[in-house]
């Protein structure tokens, strides 16, 4: 019988590399891959232009809790990222604290991208700011950008958008911001940081204790299966969750090789050690048990940020791959 044809869009990952240069091969799949950044990815999925594309979790349990049903995961958690660096500020504002930005203007580019409803999450329920409780600036970071608020987002929470020739960054500068909660890192970090700097300076030590205190690891990024393509085909879920493991798996083992360091980071058998000591040996796994917390975290988390009309469950989200 010959191989199933299917298209999967990603990026380039060092976890995905051994599928998009076919050293790691789907059973029962030609798979015809193409690299581009997740959000691209994401518009062309969810237009139905391939059968398979790493998605937005948020997006993805959004829709399941609209009961939306045109995707169908596999949980597949192609990018975790903890959220606490992603708070920028200027450095003469006098914000030490997560708690001061109640009543604060704060500039964002995505009200309701995964990393932001995280970092929301976070200054919700561990320094007590609701998002009701500051002015949102909608707009692009380094760029201009034509951002709409978004549809879902609830009446109660004042967004505005800012002129798609303008910056949030330009915004921080010229003192019409006091701070930016934000994924993409300003410009002025780099080139001015002298002036502005991330609100929790030693966000390392924070997560860490946020992951050993709520066994919480944010996903960002899962992967879908067009529900037409997989209704046609149940048994590709188990084919390509085997894959992206298969894949996952051997970069994280090539990582440990103290003969000639396998990334430009000098410093890399030390970060891979600490991460064992924290997280575990399968630091990075997929699955839904090992990531149980993560998954009912941004759950909830959509549903209190009025993203997602119910609280959707673990359990409905995903296609068995056992």
């Amino acid at each position: 019988m010959p191989a199933l044809p299917i298209s999967l869009a990603c990026w380039n990952y060092d976890r995905t590399r051994a599928l998009i240069d076919g050293s790691v091969r789907p059973d029962g799949i030609s798979l015809r891959t193409e690299v581009m950044r997740p959000r691209i990815a994401f518009e062309r999925m969810l237009a139905g232009e391939f059968d398979v594309s790493e998605m937005s979790f948020s997006t993805y349990i959004s829709m399941k809790g609209r009961n939306e049903d045109g995707l169908v995961a596999i949980p597949v958690m192609l990018s975790k990222m903890f959220r606490h660096d992603c708070i920028y500020v200027r450095r003469d504002a006098g914000i030490t604290a997560p708690q001061q930005l109640a009543g604060l203007r704060v500039g964002t580019m995505r009200f309701n991208s995964t990393a932001i409803v995280f970092a929301k999450a976070l200054l919700q329920h561990d320094y007590g700011v609701n998002a009701r409780d500051i002015e949102l600036f909608l707009g692009g970071v380094n760029h201009g950008m034509d951002v709409k608020r978004p549809s879902d987002a609830p009446a109660e929470v004042r967004i505005r958008s800012i002129a798609k020739d303008r910056t949030l960054d330009g915004m921080l500068l010229d003192r019409e911001l006091d701070a930016l909660i934000t994924q993409d890192i300003p410009r002025s970090f780099f080139d001015r940081p002298d002036e502005v700097t991330r609100l929790i300076a030693d966000f390392k030590s924070a997560e860490i204790a946020y992951f050993k205190r709520t066994k919480i690891f944010p996903i960002m990024h899962i992967v879908a299966i067009r529900a037409s393509v997989y209704r046609a085909n149940p048994w590709i879920a188990r084919s390509l969750y085997d894959a992206f493991s298969l894949a996952k798996d051997g970069a994280l083992k090539a990582l440990y090789d103290t003969d000639a360091l396998h990334l430009s980071l000098p410093f890399l058998i030390d970060h891979l050690d600490e991460a064992i000591q924290t997280f575990g040996t399968d630091f990075y796994a997929y699955g839904v048990e090992p990531n149980r917390a993560s998954i009912a975290a941004l759950c909830r988390y959509l549903f209190e940020q009025g993203l997602s009309p119910r609280l959707v469950d673990v359990d409905e989200l995903f296609a068995d791959v056992n």
